[in-house]
């Protein structure tokens, strides 16, 4: 769908903590004395054959590790590890997220990592490392998404250059690597033993048959089960979950691939349902299941509109609840309510009216039994930057929240795992067409889905929202 906002060009290399010209000599000394030969002769520069040595100082974890996590957010290919950062810019940042203390997800290869493996054997995890000390320090869950694999995993030339393109990231192991990148994720495994939660691979990339026309589910669903055997022998109580699945759409009057679960919004590709059947029938096991997806359709149509295309997120989750009998949490690894464009851009909608449309999703993700989900943070390093949650540290006065960062944490605070909602509370009839509400036993989020002042009374109180209105209301 275009929508992951990744710049495949910019590689991020980092040496933690140098201190001054001395340091920063060592550091250089230390990287070229880490240089091996690929299986080809080639020179890998720095690498290290020791990657499953644990990074840094861990955490402790105590306890056993939750199979939900609430509401979080991913790392994208910018986040408040850049690169040369604004120092109070960036404290600010780390601040903000220590006093959220919301999930957060790191991908092991693109979208802020560098190739983790570039020749069987030789790793390379700064960057990795970054993000992962960037979440220790703010007192947030890991989570890693065990996508992508490395060059030699899908017919690359070991030690050669790392082929950024959107084509080469997208593309899946082959099955005759399917056990190298188990082995792998056991070594990330190792290496950050505070990192409880995984999830295979993302979206299915590399594994749609063209010839076919439908998703190759048994050649994910190998490797997954390759994975979830790997990433169990490490330690036990490590939580596993897939299949990561796109519940794409198409509008209502089409008939190719359309399914029975549909509603005005669209109906879910069939070839989408069949995959995840597969995956749900013949796992090895699973602590969680995943999916994502967009309320809009494969041609990003809001259908009947923006606000009322969320109920998508109710009935595909629904859905999923229903094929694992209720018994696994329900992940969204990705939700989607604003098509960008062909850059991937979202900078036609207002802040207001981004936050309401948001904060519908989320109503309607809760509503459909929803326990987990994360917000793909859009962050660059611009000025502007539609939905990103801090503003960039690469500013003198970045790091600071906006508006979205301050609408996900406190939905997370007001609605985390287990929360019992009231399902009672009434919204008069003046304004219910075009109010939501979702609301617990002390508190009621109200959503104005116009852009004009909606009057209206909400459990027993009054109240005048403006447009496009996002309000916590304290139940008396």
């Amino acid at each position: 769908m275009g929508r992951h906002g990744w710049n495949p060009g910019a590689r991020r290399w980092r040496f933690a903590a140098l201190l001054g010209v001395g340091m920063t000599a060592l550091a250089l000394v230390l990287t070229m004395c880490s240089v091996w030969p690929g299986d080809d002769g080639a020179a890998v520069p720095g690498t290290t054959t020791d990657g499953a040595r644990p990074h840094g100082i861990p955490p402790s974890v105590s306890g056993a590790p939750k199979p939900e996590l609430g509401w979080g957010f991913t790392h994208t290919q910018y986040s408040a590890d850049d690169d040369t950062p604004v120092p109070a810019a960036r404290a600010r940042a780390e601040s903000l997220l220590a006093d959220r203390g919301l999930p957060q997800v790191q991908h092991l290869m693109g979208w802020g990592s560098d190739n983790p493996e570039p020749s069987p054997g030789r790793y390379r995890f700064d960057a990795m490392d970054s993000r992962i000390d960037l979440v220790r320090a703010s007192g947030g869950t890991p989570v890693v998404t065990l996508c992508c694999a490395p060059d030699w995993m899908k017919g690359g030339k070991p030690g050669a250059k790392t082929d950024w393109s959107p084509q080469a990231l997208e593309t899946a192991p082959r099955p005759e690597h399917y056990a190298d990148f188990a082995k792998l994720a056991g070594v990330v495994a190792r290496r950050y033993p505070d990192v409880k939660h995984f999830i295979v691979w993302n979206e299915f990339k590399g594994f749609f048959d063209d010839r076919a026309k439908r998703w190759n589910y048994e050649g994910y669903t190998e490797l997954y089960n390759l994975v979830h055997a790997e990433l169990k022998k490490v330690d036990a109580d490590i939580l596993v979950g897939g299949p990561y699945l796109v519940m794409d759409s198409h509008e209502p009057r089409a008939t190719e691939y359309a399914s029975h679960v549909k509603g005005p919004w669209g109906s879910i590709d069939q070839r989408s349902l069949d995959a995840f059947t597969y995956w749900n029938e013949h796992k090895a096991g699973a602590d969680f299941v995943v999916v994502d997806g967009s309320s809009y359709t494969r041609d990003d149509e809001l259908l009947p509109d923006e606000f009322r295309a969320t109920d998508k997120f109710t009935a595909v989750s629904r859905w999923v609840r229903e094929q694992t009998a209720n018994e696994l949490p329900l992940w969204w690894a990705e939700y989607y309510v604003e098509p960008g464009d062909s850059n991937d851009a979202r900078d036609d909608w207002s802040e207001p009216r981004r936050a309401a449309v948001h904060a519908t999703g989320m109503i309607a993700l809760a509503r459909g039994g929803t326990g987990t989900a994360f917000y793909w943070n859009p962050q660059n390093q611009g000025a502007r930057c539609a939905g990103c949650l801090w503003k960039s540290t690469q500013l003198a006065d970045g790091g600071r929240e906006l508006p979205m960062m301050a609408l996900l944490s406190r939905f997370a605070k007001e609605f985390p795992p287990g929360v019992r909602r009231d399902d009672t509370v009434a919204v008069a009839a003046a304004g219910a067409p075009h109010v939501r509400v979702l609301a617990n036993d002390r508190t009621a989020l109200v959503v104005n889905t116009l852009a004009r002042r909606v009057e209206t009374e909400v459990d027993g109180q009054e109240v005048d929202l403006g447009p496009y209105e996002v309000r916590w209301l304290t139940r008396r």
